[in-house]
């Protein structure tokens, strides 16, 4: 009986450290991996049969460990987004040939209809300058190196809900994201594939966030 009651005494124990060890892991904080988009301004309309490529730079990265990357992307106008696919492309330092790529999803598919008059998805509504929607993507396994730079392909289907899409970015308005804009789907570049000419700089109208949650 002795012999039981210290048995059963050891294993309360050990179960109030176990308990305490959870409770005390220190919670993940939400960090930008690098930093984001400045003043958001809006930016400019008519995004159907477009892509935009929006560079992440390993130098920009501010040394938070972390083994995922969100992307966020934002939104002030149009009723319905219809996105043809989502990739993010991996090159060396500087360079434009496709070393990897990995696919970008929403709720699981990289093609995903995004509703922005929905409450679900976009809480204040209508959206606006003052009323931006943010979409968070899916996690993109692994972590991003500094010693490789990224490029976050959107392609927007060429139809009529996305001739009223307005991105919130801003192009005079950059932080550590830049990016471009060209005509038909760059989503689908194969490794030792080159990235389309057209890189002048300027901010996403897309890309907002990259974090590590």
């Amino acid at each position: 009986m002795k012999n039981f009651c210290r048995l059963a005494t050891l294993a309360l124990a050990l179960c109030v450290i176990a308990t305490n060890a959870v409770a005390q892991a220190p919670a993940t904080v939400l960090s930008n991996l690098v930093e984001g988009v400045g003043p958001m301004a809006g930016g400019t309309t008519s995004w159907a049969g477009l892509s935009e490529l929006d560079l992440i730079p390993g130098s920009s990265l501010l040394g938070v460990k972390s083994t995922s990357a969100f992307l966020y992307i934002g939104f002030y106008g149009g009723n319905t987004v219809d996105i043809g696919n989502m990739v993010l492309y991996k090159t060396a330092r500087n360079g434009t040939t496709v070393l990897s790529g990995k696919k970008v999803t929403l709720g699981g598919v990289s093609n995903p209809s995004i509703n922005l008059t929905s409450t679900s998805v976009c809480p204040v509504q209508p959206v606006s300058i003052a009323n931006p929607c943010i979409i968070k993507l899916d996690a993109v396994k692994g972590a991003l190196s500094s010693l490789n730079d990224y490029y976050f392909t959107i392609f927007f289907t060429n139809d009529g809900n996305n001739a009223s899409v307005l991105g919130i970015g801003n192009m005079s308005a950059q932080g550590s994201l830049s990016g471009y804009t060209v005509v038909g789907d760059e989503t689908r570049i194969k490794t030792k594939g080159a990235l389309p000419q057209g890189y002048v700089g300027g901010a996403p109208y897309f890309l907002m966030y990259v974090a590590n949650q």
